[in-house]
């Protein structure tokens, strides 16, 4: 006999059996037979019988499906105690051995977009976006954070994602240890805010590029710094330039303005740019 998570992410929607959940997730949107199994994912998620791995897996289904039990479930967890949740430790990034399940649920709500304007759900959804990405100092998304965001999610979120640069900053800076890369992290946050404003994605990403970054930091910086186009921006696209490796220099170049490349060294519009520290900022 077929077992509760079985039948509901185990089973395609035409009956044919199925080991990857995400395939009935993501034939679920076009599906709306997918809200015929939300009542079995929600006791799914509420079942103390059935594994983490389980529970956690319907819980993303609800989420991606754009269902209120999904957005509450995350907000209420990620804005109490993020590591008390049942579903921790139960999905580990390859890269640093920590648990990535609120990275799944950022994929997961930013994917549901369509389904929440269907559902009238686009507020929870929006507050549950705002509440993981408040988390984005302290738990690890292996790279589905930033990555993630749209335009219009970055613009709903502008004053998280600055909060949660500013604590990261300020705890780096105070010497904290974190299990993550929350450098690069929180890169690619602030580098998702170019999609909506240049000015505060530049300061952000300089004051996290001004202390010794790394090279993963740099590289992951190097994609939303070719986006700008303002005078900072560029200033900081020639230092990066400077500091980053061949990849860096690569996505400089093949994303680069209109007027020029980036290279401190090359003649932009009759003045040469020559940048060797990164802008100055108040800290």
């Amino acid at each position: 006999m077929a077992t509760a998570y079985e039948r509901l992410l185990g089973t395609d929607f035409d009956g044919a059996p199925t080991d990857d959940p995400y395939e009935v997730i993501w034939e679920g949107e076009d599906r709306p037979a997918h809200r015929d199994r939300v009542p079995g994912l929600t006791a799914l998620v509420g079942d103390p019988a059935a594994t983490g791995g389980e529970r956690l897996m319907a819980l993303v289904a609800l989420v991606h499906w754009a269902e209120p039990a999904g957005y509450e479930a995350v907000v209420r967890a990620a804005t109490t105690d993020p590591r008390a949740a049942f579903w921790y430790d139960w999905s580990i990034d390859r890269w640093f051995s920590v648990d990535r399940s609120y990275g799944l649920f950022c994929e997961a709500a930013v994917a549901g977009r369509e389904l929440a304007e269907e559902k009238g759900t686009s507020a929870l959804r929006t507050e549950t976006l705002r509440a993981l990405v408040g988390l984005a100092d302290r738990e690890g998304f292996d790279n589905r954070l930033g990555d993630c965001l749209d335009a219009r999610d970055v613009r709903d979120c502008l004053p998280a994602i600055r909060a949660a640069v500013e604590r990261g900053l300020a705890r780096m800076r105070a010497g904290e240890r974190f299990r993550f890369d929350v450098e690069t992290q929180l890169v690619g946050l602030a580098g998702a805010v170019t999609l909506v404003d240049e000015a505060p994605a530049v300061e952000l990403l300089r004051r996290l590029l001004g202390d010794a970054p790394s090279d993963r930091a740099l590289r992951h910086a190097a994609g939303p710094v070719s986006r700008c186009q303002g005078p900072d921006g560029r200033a900081l696209a020639a230092w990066l330039w400077d500091a980053g490796d061949d990849y860096v220099r690569k996505v400089l170049g093949q994303r680069g303005p209109e007027r020029g490349a980036f290279r401190p060294d090359v003649e932009d519009g009759g003045n040469r740019v020559c940048v060797r520290n990164v802008p100055s900022v108040d800290r």
